[in-house]
């Protein structure tokens, strides 16, 4: 039997798709026999209670704590800068991951695939579409870093809300245009009645290509202009430092690179086993047992925990999510910045309360809100 049919071999089970082939995987839970001609199925991960409890879980923290960040971002004048537009499509991108949750655990509880083959295109497009989109967002985050430190005057040209909102539209197109074999070749396989990707032939070099192809444009690729960015931004701090003492501006870059570079080793840490079980899958063909299903099922809700991660990470790491974030969910009220509005449009503002905008690299250059420095990153 070809490895295109097959469910838990890691190539039919398909460590072929990229984005965890959570989607993929899991859309498939019946594995076959590959020394036999057994007729007997078995899901390999079986659907139990702390199955459904750790998918709950998983799906209602991920869910509303990325709809909250994203509200946040779009509602919140304050939160439109050049960093947090990027942030915003990674949420974005978290989301539509986290709502595959759904029908996974449909799938896993019915062992079969219900929703026909029209939703199984879209639910495979939609989880290999984040997955990228997410990767190509902390990349162009990581780039937005480097410029702000090493060119913090000859960027502001490109580091600009507007641009920004360009290079993120331009992310999601070629992250469906990269997909677009997933799309083609996913179907509702007749066999196990699963959602899964059938390639043509010869189906053993497509799905080896695939691996390849999708692990070095999603992952190790933008892994090394990600490592690049920080490594130069590390040199050209420490030459910053020696030359003269922190000033307030480039302590706010330090914070917001900071918070990015921890944004972007969690990424790392959720998804790095699963590519490099792809990798390994490659080279020597992982056995079918309980012991690989459970770490399977592992990888996979790693790569969910991710998307579940980030808006706590955002809300630790920046005072302006964290203030947001509290006042979203009234656990605190604004102090004095709303007095401002009262005072009468001709009474002069002090100059402690105003925004200097070369002063903060990441707010919007065109903008003459009056806000408190302590509020821009």
């Amino acid at each position: 039997m070809d490895n295109s049919t097959l469910s838990f071999n890691m190539d039919g089970y398909n460590w072929t798709s990229i984005s965890e082939n959570v989607s993929v995987s899991s859309f498939q839970p019946h594995p076959t026999n590959t020394t036999d001609n057994s007729t007997d199925v078995h899901p390999p991960m079986p659907f139990s209670v702390a199955t459904a409890v750790i998918y709950t879980i998983v799906f209602i923290v991920g869910f509303l704590g990325n709809t909250l960040a994203i509200y946040v971002l779009v509602r919140h004048a304050k939160m439109k800068t050049v960093t947090n537009m990027y942030i915003l499509n990674l949420a974005l991108a978290d989301e539509l991951y986290i709502l595959g949750i759904p029908f996974l655990g449909t799938n896993s509880a019915l062992s079969y695939w219900p929703y026909g083959d029209f939703l199984c295109k879209v639910c495979m497009t939609a989880d290999a579409m984040s997955q990228f989109t997410s990767t190509f967002c902390l990349t162009m985050m990581s780039i937005d870093r480097y410029l702000a430190v090493v060119y913090p005057i000859r960027s502001t040209r490109w580091r600009r809300p507007q641009v920004a909102k360009v290079f993120t539209g331009v992310v999601w197109v070629v992250s469906f245009l990269i997909v677009l074999p997933v799309t083609i070749y996913s179907h509702v396989q007749k066999e196990f009645n699963t959602c899964n990707i059938t390639w043509p032939a010869p189906r053993e070099l497509w799905s080896i290509v695939f691996i390849l192809y999708t692990s070095i444009l999603g992952f190790f690729g933008p892994l090394f202009v990600i490592s690049l960015c920080y490594l130069l931004i590390v040199i050209k701090m420490r030459s910053a430092s020696v030359r003269a003492g922190l000033t307030k501006r480039r302590r706010s870059e330090r914070k917001v690179t900071r918070m990015v570079v921890i944004i972007v080793l969690v990424f790392v840490l959720c998804w790095l086993p699963f590519f490099i079980a792809n990798i390994v899958n490659l080279i020597h063909t992982i056995p079918e047992n309980s012991t690989t299903a459970a770490v399977y099922f592992f990888l996979v809700i790693l790569t969910y925990v991710n998307s579940c991660a980030n808006p706590v990470l955002y809300g630790f790491l920046s005072d302006n999510f964290k203030q947001s974030f509290q006042k979203v969910l009234c656990f605190h009220k604004a102090k004095g910045v709303g007095t401002l509005h009262k005072m009468g449009s001709r009474q002069t503002t002090p100059k402690s309360l105003q925004m200097e905008v070369i002063g903060n690299l990441d707010s919007e250059p065109f903008t003459t809100k009056t806000v408190n420095n302590h509020e821009l990153q």
